[in-house]
């Protein structure tokens, strides 16, 4: 089914909750018929995400490449946000999820539906699938989540213990403006934007927003948000040091078991502290039998708006709804891209069932090895991002530790990549990052995985997390200690690897996210967080007492591999 045309039913009003209603633009085929909606439901006015502009938040795909194949989006306004009725709630919360409930079951009844929904998008847009999806409702049929958080307290508003303040600032000065909520685009402008920007213009747009990614979120941080959004970010960077201290919505984590629908999940493999591993949440923990639900890890990329991922979706979706003979059915539950092969591997769960963990001991003079190490140390100094200092201090000392292991066999890494450090400061609190890379033969790095742990909030939280994520209890703190050594182990983005003979396997271990993550335009989200708290002397100690954990899956030398339970 395809060549259907689009028509826009603009400006329905979805009644929710007695006399409010939400504003919503909805797609639908030129050919009359019923067919299946596809909702979008999400925290952002909608004026410029359906023609395509490159805001910082359109995450909704394109809808004629939908209504062309036959489906309908439903995009649609939160509550009290652009044209949509009442006072906005805290956001994931409970009145999201009534919300979104009762928008699928007024789809479901329209005349141009067939009765049944599926759900698509981003990052929003995709957390609020899986909450609403454990509800169970009658219509839902299917959904497909792009880059999402199952739990927005430990991924974003605390994440490593520490506010995510830059991302905090760029998403609500972007969002949530009055200038956004009040503006209006009339449908027919929005048409004729949708045809410029999704036309023989998209890929200089590309261009654009990739080249000028800094400058815009300058431009989006600058801004002033409405009161109500300034009174969440004061609840959650200054209140919400607890889950319970703060208006910070619960996340979907508990109740991923409740989920039974089929469901594609994608995660973005160059994320760090935000939507770094919600995927592996939803696709191990979600209720949905395991020949029904699917899980893309896919190559790092920033793109604005997202248009990726619409025509697996749509395969997914006819597969699900129509029994199209599309091979759907024959994708392997996994489906992982492996930086340095440039190339999609799969496998029936992450990490791989071949998949043994290897560990790495760091040692003094920087040396990355399978062998246990002599005793020994190595520091670096912790400067607060932002902090002025005396020029040439970089000369005297250093803000980084690495470490390095020359690859001499071919080999391949995927599934979790785990930190486990003896770790001392001589201030009451320090925070840690910790990047992995591939240094190719010409020198080049390659950017791998990141992760990052607050030693004062370095309690595990078992009752959350993955198979490649160690949840941490952030709302736990205990003061260091000046000089007392203590015990870190945190998670790195499980990134899938080849390594090739005469490549090194390169560890950076610091304070400071500005000096290791990459940017936005290189492909990577990952943003600045405000840390270390003080100017500080880190210090990790040798001697079989601090490493790293990698998955290798092949080939392995059975002499290097332990199959102890590390997670």
């Amino acid at each position: 089914m395809s060549g259907l045309g689009s028509r826009t039913l603009a400006d329905q009003r979805i009644p929710v909750d007695g006399d409010i209603t939400l504003h919503a633009d909805v797609y639908v085929p030129k050919v009359d018929g019923r067919y299946p909606a596809v909702v979008s439901f999400g925290a952002y006015s909608t004026e410029l995400h359906t023609a395509g502009a490159p805001t910082g938040s359109n995450e909704i795909g394109s809808p004629p490449v939908f209504t062309d194949r036959g489906y309908c989006p439903v995009i649609v306004e939160r509550r009290g946000m652009g044209r949509s009725g009442g006072e906005q709630g805290p956001f994931f919360g409970v009145q999201d999820i009534d919300d979104h409930e009762a928008v699928i079951a007024w789809a479901a009844g329209q005349p141009w539906c067939n009765g049944e929904v599926v759900l698509f998008g981003t990052s929003y847009y995709g957390m609020t699938q899986p909450m609403v999806a454990a509800r169970r409702p009658p219509a839902l049929k299917a959904f497909f989540a792009n880059e999402i958080c199952t739990d927005p307290y430990r991924h974003i508003i605390n994440f490593g213990g520490v506010p995510g303040l830059y991302f905090m600032d760029l998403w609500m000065g972007a969002n949530f403006t009055e200038k956004m909520q009040d503006l209006r685009v009339s449908p027919q402008k929005r048409a004729l934007l949708s045809h410029l920007t999704n036309g023989p213009m998209h890929p200089l747009l590309e261009k654009v927003v990739h080249r000028k990614v800094d400058d815009l979120f300058t431009h989006f941080m600058s801004a002033t948000p409405v009161e109500s959004v300034r009174r969440t970010f004061v609840d959650w960077v200054f209140d919400a040091k607890t889950r319970e201290a703060g208006l910070v919505a619960e996340g979907v984590g508990d109740h991923l078991g409740h989920i039974d629908v089929p469901f594609v999940v994608v995660q973005n493999l160059g994320y760090f502290n935000l939507h770094q591993f919600g995927s592996y949440e939803l696709f191990e923990k979600a209720g949905t039998p395991a020949d029904r639900k699917w899980m893309i890890l896919g190559p790092a990329e920033y793109l604005l708006p997202v248009y990726s991922w619409q025509e697996e979706a749509l395969a997914f979706f006819d597969h699900v709804l129509r029994s199209t003979d599309n091979g759907y059915d024959g994708q392997a539950p996994v489906r992982f891209w492996v930086e340095g092969a440039e190339t999609f591997d799969t496998s029936a769960t992450f990490p791989p069932p071949s998949a043994r963990m290897q560990r790495l001991y760091l040692a003094s003079g920087g040396v990355l090895s399978d062998v246990e190490p002599e005793a020994g140390s190595d520091s670096w100094i912790g400067i607060p991002i932002g902090l002025p200092v005396i020029g040439g201090l970089d000369e005297i000392e250093h803000q980084l530790l690495t470490f390095e292991l020359p690859v001499e066999d071919d080999t391949e890494l995927a599934g979790a990549v785990t930190a486990d450090l003896t770790f001392s400061c001589n201030e009451i609190d320090s925070y840690v990052i910790a990047r992995l890379s591939r240094i190719d033969a010409e020198g080049i790095r390659h950017h791998l995985s990141m992760g990052a742990v607050r030693p004062t909030a370095a309690s595990a939280d078992p009752g959350r997390g993955s198979s490649v994520e160690i949840a941490h209890d952030t709302g736990r703190r205990q003061a260091l200690t000046p000089g007392e050594p203590v015990h870190l182990r945190f998670s790195l983005t499980p990134v899938p690897v080849r390594l090739q003979a005469g490549d090194r396997l390169r560890l950076d271990v610091g304070s400071r996210s500005d000096l290791l993550r990459q940017s936005p335009a290189d492909g990577y989200v990952q943003f600045d967080l405000p840390v270390p708290p003080y100017l500080c002397r880190n210090t990790l100690h040798f001697g079989g007492a601090s490493w790293i954990e990698v998955d290798r899956i092949r080939p392995a030398r059975a002499a290097n591999l332990s199959t102890r339970p590390g997670r």
